[in-house]
């Protein structure tokens, strides 16, 4: 085979960038994933980090929690915006403060 014979193969097709028609609506599901960054303060290590991401993944719709102490953020997503005040609540649980969205 030339080059010229697989250049359309490597540049994909329309169905999605990957090539694939099936990996299409998985990428949709995942466009509609809302990702806010918080910060939260008094966080100082990897059990601190733990802890808050415990207790935020545990708010309905949260896909993934993501929490950097040495920054003090924690970068949230979920499946549509979350209520400031769960997220207060669930740090508060955790032990730390959160103050608001970075």
């Amino acid at each position: 085979m030339t080059a010229e014979t697989q250049l359309p193969q490597a540049t994909g097709s329309c169905c999605s960038p990957s090539g694939s028609c099936h990996d299409s609506a998985s990428a949709d599901a995942k466009q509609g994933d809302v990702t806010t960054v918080y910060q939260v303060t008094g966080m100082t290590c990897g059990h601190c980090e733990g802890s808050v991401s415990q207790e935020i993944s545990e708010i309905e719709g949260v896909t993934s929690v993501k929490a950097v102490a040495s920054t003090g953020q924690v970068t949230v997503t979920s499946k549509a915006p979350l209520d400031e005040e769960a997220v207060r609540a669930a740090v508060d649980e955790a032990g730390y403060e959160l103050a608001g969205q970075a």
